[in-house]
């Protein structure tokens, strides 16, 4: 059974920093990507980056320059480094895995981490 475990979420400060980790585990899969999602109160989850197999990185606009996504292959994790934090971050984030090939993946999801960021 594949799962995704992740942690590092929190309550911080405007303007503070967390890092977020995601480990997959229970699959033999090769994994294909992984990227962190985010869903505010009332709204639609969305990309907040992700990374590929490759090291190929997509963020979310309203994150470039302050969040870094990046991978440890040997460990099947991934991380999210979240600097120059704002309210509008607050969120459940959530980890994402694509596992397998591209033309066949299997999407799978963490059970979702809490970003609070207030004063």
């Amino acid at each position: 059974q594949v799962q995704l475990v992740e942690s590092g979420g929190g309550l911080v400060q405007p303007g503070g920093s967390l890092k977020l980790s995601c480990t997959v585990s229970g699959s033999s899969r090769s994994i294909y990507s992984t990227g962190w999602y985010r869903q505010a109160p009332g709204k639609q989850r969305e990309l907040v980056a992700v990374i590929t197999n490759g090291d190929t990185t997509n963020y979310a606009d309203s994150v470039k320059g302050r969040f870094a996504i990046s991978r440890d292959n040997a460990k099947k994790s991934v991380y999210l480094q979240m600097n120059s934090l704002k309210p509008e971050d607050t969120a459940v984030y959530y980890c994402n895995a694509k596992l397998g090939v591209v033309t066949l993946l299997y999407s799978y999801w963490g059970q979702g981490t809490q970003v609070t960021v207030s004063s």
